[in-house]
């Protein structure tokens, strides 16, 4: 039985899955806007909007949480330029943009951006 395993496996172990979520992250909040497969953008999203969540009450331990996931760029800019800007939104911070599948493997592609 598969019960309570959330998110997607993304054909990776946990640490390789966990390594690459970190790095579309810290790209995502560093360029606001990536493009990539469909299943890693909705995997990203949940974990962006997790983290402009918490920023937006950037208390001691808030900061510490981000800080261990971000690079510490990104993390100043989280805190003090992004969730500033969504402090009146109350979620859906980000928008999934389909493209059309990507001519090597056919995989959906899209692009994840900041709503602004």
């Amino acid at each position: 039985m598969n019960k309570k395993n959330k998110g997607r496996k993304l054909s990776l172990k946990k640490g390789p899955r966990m390594l690459l979520l970190r790095v579309l992250v810290n790209n995502f909040f560093l360029h606001e806007k990536i493009k990539t497969t469909e299943a890693k953008a909705k995997e990203l999203r949940s974990i962006a909007e997790k983290m402009i969540t918490k920023a937006k009450d950037a208390n001691l331990a808030n900061r510490r949480l981000l800080a261990k996931e971000l690079t510490p760029e990104n993390t100043k800019k989280i805190i003090d330029k992004i969730a500033p800007s969504f402090a009146s939104r109350q979620g859906g911070y980000t928008r999934i943009m389909k493209l059309g599948p990507r001519n090597s493997d056919s995989a959906k592609m899209v692009i994840i951006e900041l709503v602004k």
